[in-house]
């Protein structure tokens, strides 16, 4: 029961933490709202165009491949670290991981989602 108090005082004090926290800023903060504060920053020049642009699906496509392989070598990480206690089932669990996300690769280059458009 003593292992739960602990868990459930630092919850406590981290959501007393956050409420500080936010409440400190919002009442510390300066607020002189202008229609100068209120328009696009592009690094010190004058904005060109309206200031939502949309972007092609190409590029959420290779984002999204980005980050499941990003996190595919998060999770190869631990592996690696692992593997120093050599052991058959850490390597078949390894392989049979690289193997999955390595059939979605091949189905996104078949669906022809890495191509160019």
């Amino acid at each position: 029961m003593v292992d739960y108090l602990i868990i459930g005082a630092f919850v406590l004090i981290g959501l007393v933490f956050t409420a500080a926290a936010v409440t400190a800023s919002n009442v510390l903060s300066p607020s002189a709202p202008s229609k100068e504060k209120g328009e696009t920053y592009e690094c010190g020049s004058t904005p060109v165009g309206p200031p939502w642009v949309q972007f092609r699906v190409g590029y959420y496509v290779y984002a999204l491949l980005f980050v499941v392989f990003d996190i595919e070598t998060v999770f190869l990480y631990p592996w690696a670290v692992a593997f120093g206690k050599p052991g058959l089932f850490i390597l078949v669990e390894m392989v049979i991981f690289i193997a999955i996300l390595a059939a979605g690769l091949a189905y996104a280059w078949k669906e022809g989602a890495l191509t160019w458009r």
